[in-house]
């Protein structure tokens, strides 16, 4: 699974396929995602705000080969907040194209007849809840995570998911995520306190609209 793939699934229902988010932070976080799967790839690094290439050599995966063309294709933009933005305008519509492509989703149309919607539904029940249920078990035993499920975490903390996941767990839990996350890689630090930023601004912004 790649590290959108199952932002994606944390921030739905895994049998409905409903959102647990409000859309901006969806979009936020997978943006935020698909950076990270190019960091975990050494293809990027994040220095203070702003997004630097490193490796521009194109990865397997098309939707990561893309985002990195369209980083490479703009070196004069390089704040982190400009491109979670950016990468936020499609970041939804890509990932679930990749994982229906990948099988692990399927479309829905839902509503009445002239008021219907696409949800993405996944495939596979088990699958899609096998990430909210490995952080949730993690954390409320309060074991250390890998580097892989402590960038989910951190994605879940600053999308403000946090309180789903860790529902009726005391504060010492939440706590210790942070205390976690304060010891994570200093650029994988800078790129969730963007997201948070950003994420903050947008909830500002919903709910005084």
């Amino acid at each position: 699974m790649r590290l959108a793939d199952e932002f994606f699934y944390l921030a739905h229902d895994d049998q409905t396929g409903r959102p647990r988010l409000f859309e901006s932070a969806t979009a936020h976080g997978l943006a935020a995602a698909l950076l990270g799967e190019l960091y975990g790839e050494g293809r990027i690094t994040f220095e203070g705000r702003h997004v630097r290439v490193i490796n521009a050599s194109p990865p397997k995966d098309w939707l990561q080969h893309l985002v990195l063309d369209r980083l490479v294709a703009e070196p004069r933009h390089t704040a982190t907040r400009t491109w979670l933005a950016f990468l936020g305008t499609t970041a939804y519509e890509q990932v679930a194209t990749r994982m229906w492509q990948l099988g692990l989703l399927q479309q829905q149309q839902v509503g009445r007849l002239w008021r219907q919607r696409t949800v993405h539904v996944p495939t596979d029940m088990n699958t899609a809840a096998w990430s909210w249920a490995r952080l949730s078990y993690q954390l409320r035993n309060y074991q250390t995570l890998n580097a892989f499920d402590l960038v989910l975490a951190g994605l879940a903390l600053h999308t403000q998911l946090d309180p789903i996941l860790l529902d009726g767990t005391p504060l010492a839990t939440r706590a210790f995520l942070r205390q976690l996350l304060e010891h994570a890689p200093q650029p994988l630090r800078d790129l969730l306190t963007d997201l948070g930023a950003v994420v903050g601004g947008a909830v500002l912004s919903h709910r005084t609209s």
